[in-house]
């Protein structure tokens, strides 16, 4: 690839996350600067773990073994609170948890932006 072709990169470091404005700086004059979806194709295989955190509780290992079935277990969170979302533990959204077809989701209601 020449120098000519190259397509310059954000610094995504620095928040310098590209938006669809941003297009036309990223792409040569003579070429069109639609981008989408497809895109990110390199990446949609790479996979991540997903967390969904309903609350917190610290405790002692002997009273972790004393836990049986039907044991409540006291959480650091209020009822309707909102749950957080980690993406390979890093929090990276809010969000609530919902019934899709009898199984738990969960949808995201805020995205947290990192700082760096």
């Amino acid at each position: 690839m020449s120098d000519e072709t190259k397509v310059p990169l954000p610094d995504l470091e620095n928040g310098g996350i590209p938006t669809v404005s941003d297009a036309g700086a990223l792409a040569p004059d003579n070429e069109p600067t639609t981008r989408g979806a497809a895109d990110l194709e390199a990446v949609f295989d790479v996979p991540v773990q997903v967390s969904a955190v309903l609350g917190r509780a610290r405790m002692e290992v002997g009273e972790l073994l004393r836990l049986g079935p039907g044991t409540v277990l006291e959480l650091d969170r209020k009822v309707g609170e909102a749950i957080d979302i980690y993406v390979n533990n890093r929090l990276v959204a809010r969000g609530e948890v919902v019934l899709v077809e009898e199984k738990l989701g969960v949808t995201m209601t805020e995205i947290i932006k990192a700082d760096r």
